[in-house]
């Protein structure tokens, strides 16, 4: 997301109008590493969503709820979050759901080897799979203290980097299959936010998809909003409510006399389950 997640980027919760429907299908099915492990249906919605760096504060949000956006992505932790979040608590996601929202919940998590920067947290092929499992059962902790319930999505955010450096890449995706891994275990759905010449590309080509993350959000500021049009890696892909695109970036906007800046995003795809 552009000037958000890691300490210079801003990212925008992905807010999203349109239809919630309560989905099992074979996608879900295939996020589920047991077959003995009984999944809460899938909470989908379809429409418009936003996300920013700091969750917006509860007059905002009211505020915000005009019926353009219908879903917010909110950063529930990680070592490189950008931003603090004095407004982002269980009351304030209770009232958020309250009001009708919908919860994007995206943890930034470790970074690639290879990506330039400094972050708290980077991986290497050494760390890479214990830091999944490190990260993940911290993701599903910061979820479940907001109030994020089991079968809930948690969006791990992967910024961009040199995808053909392959060292970096295999590296990558061993933590990328290890937190999703984790999480299915605590019964909390995968997903993964990227970038589609690199971060989501690696995840959404790679020929081995053996716990890779079930649902895929990829930066792709085309300015188009759709999640199928301009879908880089076939239609057979990622399909049955599981994506999520980021078409647009550092929009300033007003509405009900609160401005925020926001990332634009398409939506269809899980939302957390609150209660």
């Amino acid at each position: 997301m552009a000037n958000h997640r890691l300490s210079k980027k801003r990212r925008y919760v992905a807010a999203a109008t349109g239809g919630v429907v309560a989905v099992v299908s074979a996608v879900v099915a295939a996020q589920t590493s047991s077959a003995a492990t009984v999944w809460p249906a899938q909470k989908t919605f379809t429409g418009r969503a936003f996300d920013t760096c700091a969750a917006p504060s509860l007059a905002g949000m009211k505020a915000w709820k005009t019926g353009f956006y219908g879903a917010a992505a909110v950063y529930v932790g990680g070592k490189n979050r950008g931003c603090a979040q004095p407004n982002l608590t269980a009351s304030w996601v209770k009232s958020v759901n309250a009001m009708g929202w919908k919860l994007i919940p995206l943890y930034v998590g470790a970074q690639p080897p290879c990506r330039s920067g400094r972050n708290p947290e980077k991986l290497t092929a050494s760390t890479a799979a214990s830091l999944g499992v490190t990260d993940a059962g911290d993701a599903v902790a910061k979820a479940a203290a907001l109030g994020m319930k089991p079968g809930s999505p948690i969006f791990l955010d992967m910024e961009p980097y040199d995808a053909t450096d392959k060292a970096c890449n295999d590296a990558v995706l061993t933590y990328v299959r290890s937190f999703t891994r984790t999480l299915r275990a605590k019964t909390y759905r995968g997903g993964l936010y990227g970038f589609s010449g690199s971060s989501a590309k690696a995840v959404a080509t790679a020929t081995d998809r053996t716990d890779l993350p079930g649902n895929l959000w990829y930066a792709l500021w085309d300015k188009q909003y759709t999640t199928t049009a301009d879908w880089p890696w076939g239609a057979t892909r990622y399909t049955d409510h599981s994506r999520g695109h980021q078409y647009l970036v550092n929009s300033r906007e007003t509405r009900g006399g609160h401005t925020i800046t926001v990332d634009q995003d398409a939506w269809d795809g899980p939302v957390a389950l609150v209660g």
